[in-house]
C-alpha cells in the first residue's frame, strides 16, 4: 500500500481533482446564470494551483528548477498555505454569501471572512520564518470552523424552506456536504503535522490515505453533482 502511495498518490488525486473541473467546464453553459459558475472557476483555480504546487518535484536531483536549491522555495508549505488553506476559505465565504439568503447569515460570514484574511496575514508575518517549513494549526482550524458555518447555515436555511423537498436536486447541497465531510475528516489531522515534519514516515503515509480516500469523495461528489442536479431558477445578484 505504501508504495502504491508513493507512486500513485498525486496521480489520483489529479485526476479526480481535473475530472471535476473539466465536467464542469463542459457544462459552463448549464450553470452561468447562477452562482454555480463561480464554483467552476474554482475547481479550475484549484486544480492550477495544485500543479503549481508540484514545482518542488523539479527542484531535485538538477531539476529544471534546481537553482531553488537552498532556498526557502525548497518546500511549498508556504504556496498550499496560501492557496488552500486561506484562499479556499475566502472562496467559500464569497460563495455561500451569494447563495444564502438570510441577511444574517451573510452578514455573518462576509465579517468572519474578512477577520480571518487579516488575522491570517498578521499571523504570517509575525511567524515569517515558519511560513516556508511548515502549516500553521491556527489558520487551518479557523478556516475550518468558517467552512462548518457556511455549510450549516446553508443546511438551516434548507430546512426552513420548500426547498427541502427538492434539496437533492441542488448542486449547493452537495457541494456544501461534500465540503463539510471533507474538513470534519482533515481537520483533526492538523493538530498531527509536527509528525509529519519529523518525517515520520508511518504517519505520513497514513496521512497519505485519509487524504486520497477524502479527495476522491469529495470531489467525485463535485462531479456527480454537476452531471445530475438541475440549475437554479434564480439568476445570481452581483457581490458587494
Amino acid at each position: 500500500m505504501n508504495d502504491f502511495l508513493l507512486e500513485y498518490y498525486n496521480t489520483i488525486t489529479f485526476s479526480v481533482e481535473i475530472l471535476a473541473a473539466v465536467t464542469g467546464l463542459l457544462l459552463y453553459k448549464k450553470y452561468k446564470l447562477t452562482a454555480a459558475k463561480f464554483f467552476i472557476y474554482f475547481l479550475v483555480y484549484l486544480s492550477a494551483c495544485d500543479f503549481f504546487n508540484t514545482y518542488v518535484h523539479y527542484i531535485q536531483n538538477n531539476g529544471f528548477l534546481s537553482f531553488l536549491e537552498g532556498t526557502v522555495f525548497v518546500r511549498n508549505f508556504w504556496w498550499s498555505t496560501l492557496y488552500w488553506k486561506i484562499g479556499a476559505i475566502l472562496f467559500f465565504c464569497f460563495y455561500y454569501h451569494k447563495i444564502l439568503s438570510t441577511d444574517l447569515f451573510k452578514i455573518l460570514i462576509k465579517y468572519s471572512g474578512l477577520v480571518f484574511f487579516v488575522f491570517s496575514i498578521g499571523y504570517i508575518f509575525l511567524n515569517w520564518d515558519d511560513f516556508f517549513v511548515r502549516f500553521f494549526p491556527i489558520i487551518s482550524v479557523l478556516g475550518a470552523v468558517i467552512i462548518f458555518m457556511c455549510t450549516v447555515f446553508y443546511f438551516i436555511e434548507i430546512l426552513q424552506s420548500e426547498k427541502i423537498l427538492s434539496f437533492y436536486k441542488s448542486i449547493n447541497f452537495y457541494i456544501s456536504s461534500a465540503i463539510f465531510i471533507w474538513w470534519l475528516i482533515i481537520s483533526p489531522l492538523v493538530f498531527y503535522d509536527i509528525y509529519n515534519s519529523n518525517y515520520d514516515w508511518n504517519f505520513i503515509f497514513l496521512k497519505w490515505q485519509i487524504y486520497l480516500f477524502a479527495n476522491i469523495i469529495m470531489y467525485s461528489t463535485f462531479t456527480f453533482a454537476l452531471i445530475f442536479c438541475k440549475p437554479d431558477e434564480k439568476p445570481t445578484k452581483p457581490y458587494y
